[in-house]
């Protein structure tokens, strides 16, 4: 099993600006959800957005230490403007 730490340290060292909420969706440990923010994303499409981070955790999701991820990726300002809408 990977901890959510390990799970945020890997993505942070593919995307080093970004941003990392990191939460266990069953307490299982295999099912996460993640919350990332970077400005790698801008310009990119939510596809690649995702593909980016999916590429930062391929050997975690290989190996089933992380057997589901849901993701939601935004840049700095969607970010920001989705907190504000709140």
């Amino acid at each position: 099993m990977i901890s959510q730490e390990q799970v945020e340290a890997t993505i942070k060292a593919a995307l080093p600006d970004a941003q990392v909420q990191i939460q266990d969706l069953t307490g299982g440990g295999d099912h996460l959800q993640a919350i990332v923010v970077s400005s790698q994303f801008e310009g990119k499409s939510l596809v690649q957005q995702h593909q980016l981070v999916y590429g930062a955790l391929r050997q975690e999701m290989a190996t089933e230490a992380i057997h589901a991820l849901a993701l939601k990726t935004y840049t700095p300002e969607t970010w920001n403007a989705s907190r504000q809408a709140v």
